[in-house]
């Protein structure tokens, strides 16, 4: 495998040209399983195998599990603010700091927990949206493009399959037969 297939397990993520319904279905069915497919990867670990790396120089499948939680939390802020303001600016965060911080030594559970309750949100939220609420967007400050709803949960759903494949290859690896 190469270096980049390790990183983008899954391929990187392109915008779909068009959001038909049968997507944003199979989308919102990715946010709902998220949680139970990771927590079923993670199962069984040891300390020792969570410390290891998805690739040389990439994070560890405990800095990946806490890392998707911390983004999807962001991810839910942002999705808030969109219904709630008029193409809000929001804030971006420096995802490698936070993966140095000391919450990223703790045991996997907690952040399997917020990810069961957080995509629980998601899934109530995406499946009572209304055509005009996968309109509404927000602007990211770094690249100055206004991104509607849609995409973030494409976008998500990718996330979530990426880092579910960093997770699930890695331990392919790992594991003994």
């Amino acid at each position: 495998m190469t270096d980049e297939q390790m990183k983008y397990p899954i391929g990187r993520f392109t915008e779909p040209a068009a959001y038909t319904n049968e997507d944003m279905y199979r989308w919102i069915d990715d946010m709902a399983t998220l949680p139970g497919k990771l927590r079923h990867a993670v199962s069984g670990l040891t300390q020792q195998q969570l410390d290891t790396p998805y690739r040389t120089g990439g994070w560890t499948i405990r800095q990946v599990v806490h890392h998707t939680a911390d983004s999807h939390l962001n991810c839910m802020v942002r999705i808030k603010l969109a219904l709630t303001e008029n193409n809000p600016v929001i804030k971006p965060y420096q995802e490698a700091e936070w993966a140095r911080l000391p919450d990223y030594h703790l045991p996997v559970e907690p952040s399997l927990k917020i990810l069961e309750g957080l995509h629980a949100h998601f899934v109530a939220l995406f499946e009572g949206f209304t055509e005009n609420e996968w309109t509404r967007a927000f602007v990211h400050p770094e690249s100055g493009a206004t991104i509607p709803l849609k995409k973030m949960l494409a976008l998500y759903a990718w996330h979530s399959n990426h880092h579910l494949a960093h997770v699930t290859e890695t331990v392919k690896r790992i594991r003994p037969l």
